[in-house]
Order: structure tokens, then sequence, then C-alpha cells
């Protein structure tokens, strides 16, 4: 089981990765939102801000995120590592229920090119 700080640095990872993007995926990244992302089996929230093209995590919280971010995100520890690490493909995740993203229906629309 991944731990937080794995968790912590898969999102960094992530963050530097979007970051780093060019053309349609840099303009998907370049959205202004608020974002959470629960780690299910270690019931911890990771609250921030997606803004610049990064993801600016300000708040590690214990249990589900207490207010609803425009960019929500619930999964295992180990799924999120292995998104990021690209050992497991989001959309086949997805699809499985493995991994949950809600947001407004424009912003799944821009955020599709991210994955």
């Amino acid at each position: 089981m991944a731990t937080i700080e794995e968790c912590r640095a898969a999102l960094e990872k992530l963050s530097d990765s979007m970051g780093r993007a060019e053309g349609d995926v840099r303009s998907a990244a370049a959205l202004d939102r608020s974002v959470s992302c629960h780690i299910t089996d270690l019931d911890v929230t990771f609250a921030g801000r997606m803004s610049d093209g990064r993801i600016h995590v300000r708040e590690t919280l214990q249990g589900p995120p207490p207010q609803r971010a425009e960019i929500r995100l619930a999964m295992s520890g180990d799924d999120l590592v292995a998104l990021v690490d690209g050992e497991l493909n989001f959309a086949r995740a997805w699809g499985a229920g493995r991994v949950k993203l809600e947001a407004g229906l424009m912003d799944l629309f821009r955020l599709r090119k991210l994955l």
C-alpha cells in the first residue's frame, strides 16, 4: 500500500509533467480550478488548486474533502502511483471504477486531453 509521502510525491511528479506539457495538453493543464484527490485506502485528501499548468497541493486532510472542489479525484494510493508512473491506463481504471473523476462538463472535455 502506498504511503502518504508516496502519494504526495506522485502528485508532485504529475504536476511537473503538466508543467512541461506543450500544445493541447498544455492548454488543458492551464485551467484555474480548485482540486482535491481523495486517497481512499488511506482516507486522506490532498486539496489545493490547479493553476499555471501545475497542481499546487495546499492541504493534506484526514478523511474525504470537507469542501467540494471543482475537480475531484478519488482512488487508492497504489492506483495514483501506478497512473503517474504510466503503469495504469486512466481510461481503463476509470471504466473499471478504480478511479473516480468528477468535474463540470466543460472541464471534463478539457481534462480528457491530459489523459
